[in-house]
Parts: C-alpha cells; structure tokens; sequence
C-alpha cells in the first residue's frame, strides 16, 4: 500500500513541505545567484543537491556519491577501451546489482520462501534509499551512452555527479538523459523571463499536489481502508477515479514542480506528462504518460532486445518483458508485475485489427482506455492480489442504499468541487485558455493579461502554503521507487 506518510525515519525534503518551500529553496536560489560563474554555480547545487537528499536519507547520501564516482570511472574506462564491451558489461552489471540488492533482494527472496516454505526473508531488513530506481537510470543512460558514442566522457567527476544529483528531478524526475543535461552543465542562460516562467510553472505543480492530489487522495484512502464488506459499486468506482486523479496530478505536479525549478536555475528539463487521461489507446497512453520513462524503456531496452525488427513472435516477446520490467521498476511486488503485464498484453491486442478499430471509432478508444487504465490502478494502489480481488468483485456488486448515503456524505464537501476540478484540468483546458493570450506588443492588453496571471499564480502559491501548513496528509507516492 502506499503510505500515508513518510514513514518513521526524518521527514524527507520534498517540494511541497514548509522546510523546501519556505527555507531550503530560498537559500538555494539567494547562495546560487550571488555566486559568480557557472562552474561555483555548480558546485553550489551540487552542494545543496547532496543536503537536500541526505536531510531525510542520512548516510545514504554516501551511497549516491559512491554510484556517481563510480560511473564517472566507468565512463573513462569506456572511453580509454574503444571496441570493448567488457567495461559496458561491468558497469550496467553492478548499477543493476546495487538496485536487485536495495529494492528487491527481500521481494525475491520472500517469493522464493512463498514457493519452498523456507522463511529467509525473515532476517532481511533493507533500508530503500529514496530515488534509487531514478538515479541508477541516470547513471545507466551516461555510460551506455558513451559506449555507444552518443556522449562524449566527462572528465570532471563533479560534472556527473552533479548530472545524477541534481536535486529538482532527484526523486521524482523526469529521467533525464546525459545528453540533454550535459550542454548546461558548461554554459546556462539566466534570465527574467526565464526565471519567471520557471515559477509559474511551480506553482502550478505545487498547486496540482497540494489542492488536487492530496484531496483526491484523502478521500480515496477514505474508502480504501473501509472494511471490505462495505465496498459495492458506487463506491468502489469513484474511490478508483479519485485515486486516479491523485497519482495523475500527483505525479505530473511533482514533474511540473521539477521542470519549473530547472528553468530557474537555467536548465531545459525534459516534458514528463501530456494529458494520458485522453489517450484512445494503451498505446498512446504510453506516449502521454511517464514520457521520460517509457522513452527511456524504449531506448535502452526494447530497441536493444531487438524492438519490432525480428518478427511479431519476438516483438510480442519484447514489448511483454519490458512492460514486466516496468512493473518491477515501480516496486517489488506481484501487484506491480501484474500492472506491467496487464499494459503489456493491451499494447499486444492493439497491434491488430482491434488497434485499427479503435483508431475508426475514437468513443470508444477513449471509453476502453480509461477502463484498461483504472482497473489496473486497483493492481497499482492495493497492497496484495486477495485486497485487489475484493476490490474487483465489489466493483460489480449492487449498491445498497446505505452507500449512496455514504457516497453522499463523502460528496457532501470540497471533494465533489476538486474532484470536478480534477477531471476538467486532466484535459487540455489550459492550452485553450492560453491561446486567449493576446500577442506580446499589444499594451493595455498585455499588460493586462501578464498582471492577472502573476495574481493567479500567487494565489495559487498562497493557497498551497497554507493548505500545507494546515493539513498533516501529504502522501510521498515514490517513496518506493
């Protein structure tokens, strides 16, 4: 299950806290400007990127330090061994091994007591560092890269370290490439405008946390912990689409959150979301959901395995182990591994004639999509298959009255307002919006409409702040990852 807050060890510095907000941000922002020249610039965000992690990590920090290092070195052994694949190999090999060994290791060797009775899991008692499962795929994407000639070395470790650490897509994202991230580590252009546009773009995705997903997910959890012999079909539906509306604006939120805070510090972060909620096929779900993510699968490991270029069998082989992956890389549970393959095997029917018919017939390509997706969140959110399997029998079980009261009183609150609210901003509703924009010259009205959005996104801010100082649900939906 995902947990109802940040567990018993220090609170982690997440973006939408008091602690970032309010003192770690300003001080970031005040240390980095007034320090001349972009290389004590990047010692100076290396420096709080390090802080910012270990403030709820403790020693683990030491543990992303190590793993930069240790890829910097790989990188120049890559570098001086042309035509070898024996530094690729080792490299990859002991990345992957750090990540089986923090977040897996008691998964596989509770499946292996599951199926021989023994109890060896029992003993094992791993703490799992936060964001390990995004900083090794940066570190993956920099030395597969150099081997494949795509990047060239780095030869200065703090540069690396800086590219994996970076604190605005530490633990959340967007994954970001080497090569996209590493022309601004030599040379970032600051302005005004930038600086503005990257604050918007903040708190907009503060805002999309704090007053949606937070919301959205208090009343979820409100049914999920019900007894199970409460749940029925009105229930069931509307607690799954809240949970859907929170992981969306959840995620994409922390995603906005992050590009926002790069902008101000100069750097063109990666796109990570584009409003999956209107895809009309698990295909294009995938292109709008996670972007960073899939592309990332895409790239290292379906093209590699051989992508659509040796048969349908193999192809169909392909796209179900990477979505098995996919499953696994987003926690260490036969729940996720089932969510994967559920997208997987959708991906696979699509590839026919029923992928052509859902392209004639967009109604209901968008009606399928949106059911394939919130039945296989139940998998995302519930914690084991016999939780899930009430959960599905209650989605088809009659209502009785007492839960259309219940619903009521549930609906009865800012709830039904947000969860409106939620449905209307996962379309793209803001893009028509700003295409009311009146172009840059026009006076009176341009001065305007920039005067009316800098109020909104303060009001937003102020609005955010003081749910947050209010409020003690403030779910970390990636501390598994």
């Amino acid at each position: 299950m995902i947990p109802d807050s940040f567990g018993a060890f220090p609170p982690r510095m997440v973006f939408s806290s008091i602690v970032f907000l309010f003192f770690f941000l300003p001080l970031v922002l005040a240390v980095y400007f007034l320090t001349p020249g972009i290389r004590a610039r990047n010692i100076v965000l290396l420096v709080f990127s390090l802080l910012f992690y270990a403030w709820g990590e403790g020693e683990l920090v030491l543990l992303m330090v190590l793993s930069s290092l240790f890829n910097y070195a790989v990188g120049l052994w890559i570098d001086r061994k042309r035509g070898s694949s024996i530094p690729i190999i080792t490299g990859v090999a002991v990345n992957l091994g750090l990540l089986v060994y923090f977040k897996y290791i008691s998964f596989l060797v509770g499946s292996i007591d599951a199926v021989l009775g023994t109890h060896w899991n029992n003993g094992i008692d791993i703490r799992l560092p936060l964001g390990i499962s995004f900083f090794t795929f940066h570190c993956i994407s920099y030395i597969v890269d150099v081997h494949r000639g795509h990047a060239k070395v780095q030869r200065n470790a703090f540069d690396v370290m800086l590219y994996i650490a970076v604190f605005p897509q530490l633990i959340a994202g967007p994954i970001l490439r080497y090569t996209q991230t590493s022309p601004y580590l030599k040379v970032r252009t600051h302005t005004l405008e930038g600086f503005v546009e990257g604050a918007k773009r903040f708190c907009v995705g503060l805002a999309k946390k704090v007053l949606i997903a937070n919301v959205m997910g208090e009343i979820a959890d409100e049914v999920f912990h019900m007894p199970h012999e409460e749940w029925y079909f009105a229930l069931t539906w509307f607690a799954i689409c809240a949970y859907a509306l929170q992981i969306y604006f959840d995620f994409s939120g922390y995603s906005d959150m992050a590009i926002g805070l790069g902008r101000m510090l100069g750097f063109n972060f990666p796109e990570n979301f584009n409003f999956p909620y209107i895809a009309r096929s698990i295909k294009e779900f995938w292109r709008r959901w996670h972007i960073t993510l899939s592309t990332w699968f895409r790239d290292y490991l379906y093209i590699p395995l051989g992508g659509n270029r040796a048969g349908t069998g193999r192809m169909y082989f392909n796209l179900i182990f990477v979505f098995f992956i996919t499953g696994l890389w987003h926690g260490a549970t036969w729940n996720f591994v089932l969510w994967g393959l559920m997208h997987g095997f959708f991906l696979i029917i699509e590839r026919d004639r029923f992928g052509a018919l859902l392209a004639r017939f967009p109604v209901l390509g968008h009606t399928y999509t949106l059911l394939v997706v919130l039945f296989a969140w139940v998998l995302f959110r519930l914690p084991d298959l016999h939780t899930v399997g009430d959960f599905y029998a209650s989605m088809f079980r009659p209502s009785p009255q007492v839960e259309g009261l219940f619903l009521h009183e549930l609906l009865d609150r800012e709830y039904a307002v947000i969860f409106v609210l939620g449905v209307l901003l996962s379309m793209p509703v803001r893009g028509t919006i700003l295409r009311l924009k009146p172009p840059a010259g026009q006076g009176v009205m341009t001065a305007v409409w920039d005067s009316a959005s800098t109020v909104f996104h303060l009001l937003v801010l102020l609005l955010s702040a003081m749910s947050i100082a209010s409020s003690t649900y403030n779910p970390f939906i990636y501390f598994r990852f």
